[in-house]
């Protein structure tokens, strides 16, 4: 579809290929081209983060080491000087950020006359990061006559909307993976546990395991004391998020991906774009609010069909979030115990049964008499598209 010149949406969730799946067809698209003028780019990437910029990037470089195709990148937090030096020659391809991106064209280092292809990479996390009125900028600034691609790991109204003020004509649909799915080689479990051993409970599943762990914190701030708390455990950390220099977090991935440090604790934006090959386990210290953050977050493990696990800390005051993901994953994370840390906190007593060939509605009511004796009623939260007839551990909430 991208080589036909077509606009295309794509969904896409991540660790499906989707970096290559538009990467190598730019490529070959370009190659053979007219030859590029000063302060010019024929193909433009925007991505809402620095470090999935690199990682384009890094891509770019990878599968076009053959080809006779200059790309650069550009984002915020670094001199912007060597970034105008470079745009002077005029690129191929720009990866860009659309902060970066505007300071850049304000100061006359780029011009878009000879654009061909325009790429918004993971627009859901733009917009959620309020990138829309930069990108309707940036729209302002491009010619008409382009292709337009668009990935983003759902096709919700707000992407359609802006698709169609992206695109000049009715864009291909191409979704690569079910909406809200996650990788089903990833084993999802988590562990009732109260708010003041969290982080024993946390250093004890890294202590228990060999493996590289990828943590997430819901809060700058947070990260920074868990790396605090994970050295004084003896266990070797970094933080990568929003307050960090670009060097800081370019130094701290590259620690963690040579294996130097064994964690490396992450908010949600600042992880956007890490890919680290064959990362086993990923933690969710904090429960994100956003239940769609919670698929991308676990998608860091697991990815092209390799195998992975990803645990979740709960406590009591966040029983909503976790309800929230299990009816967007429509499955239940399944319940681990540790004698030394976890237990169902108070008010979330788990009842549990199983069942087989047993009507929903039938289940739900039997169980709310049982939980009414015994005053342990859970709410009936059950995902509704779970199947009617099934066998599985059934959790109804309170």
């Amino acid at each position: 579809a991208i080589l036909s010149g077509k606009d295309v949406m794509g969904a896409a969730q991540t660790g499906t290929g989707k970096t290559a799946g538009f990467v190598l067809p730019l490529l070959q698209r370009l190659n053979g081209g007219p030859a590029v003028k000063h302060n010019r780019a024929r193909a433009l990437i925007l991505t809402p983060t620095r470090e999935l910029a690199a990682q384009i990037q890094e891509s770019i470089e990878t599968y076009g080491i053959n080809e006779a195709l200059r790309s650069t990148v550009v984002f915020g937090g670094v001199n912007i000087n060597p970034q105008m030096k470079e745009l002077r020659r005029g690129v191929d391809i720009l990866v860009a950020t659309p902060g970066r991106l505007l300071d850049l064209y304000s100061q006359n280092a780029v011009r878009f006359d000879d654009l061909e292809v325009l790429v918004l990479d993971e627009a859901d996390r733009m917009l959620d990061m309020g990138f829309i009125r930069d990108i309707r900028k940036i729209l302002n600034l491009l010619p008409k006559r382009r292709q337009n691609l668009l990935f983003s790991a759902t096709f919700s109204s707000e992407i359609r909307t802006l698709a169609a003020s992206l695109c000049n004509n009715q864009p291909i649909e191409i979704d690569v993976a079910p909406r809200n799915s996650t990788v089903t080689a990833i084993s999802q479990g988590m562990y009732w546990v109260e708010k003041d051993k969290k982080a024993d409970l946390l250093s004890q599943l890294i202590r228990d395991t060999s493996d590289q762990v990828l943590v997430f914190s819901r809060t700058k701030h947070g990260a920074n004391n868990l790396v605090k708390r994970l050295s004084r455990d003896n266990i070797s950390a970094v933080a990568i998020h929003g307050n960090k220099s670009q060097a800081q977090r370019t130094k701290a991935l590259s620690e963690f991906k040579q294996d130097v440090v064994q964690v490396l604790v992450a908010t949600d934006i600042a992880a956007r774009g890490i890919d680290i090959e064959a990362l086993q386990l990923v933690i969710n210290f904090d429960m994100p609010h956003v239940a769609e953050d919670y698929v991308h977050r676990i998608g860091r493990t697991g990815r092209a069909g390799a195998s992975g696990r990803a645990i979740s800390l709960v406590t009591r005051d966040e029983k909503k979030q976790l309800r929230d993901i299990e009816n967007l994953i429509k499955r239940l994370v399944p319940v681990l115990e540790n004698v030394a840390f976890t237990s169902p906190p108070a008010g979330t007593q788990r009842v549990q049964e199983k069942i087989a060939q047993t009507p929903r509605n039938t289940v739900q009511k039997r169980h709310s008499k049982t939980a009414s004796a015994k005053n342990k009623k859970w709410d009936a939260g059950l995902p509704s598209s779970h199947a009617a007839k099934r066998s599985s551990t059934v959790r109804l909430w309170g």
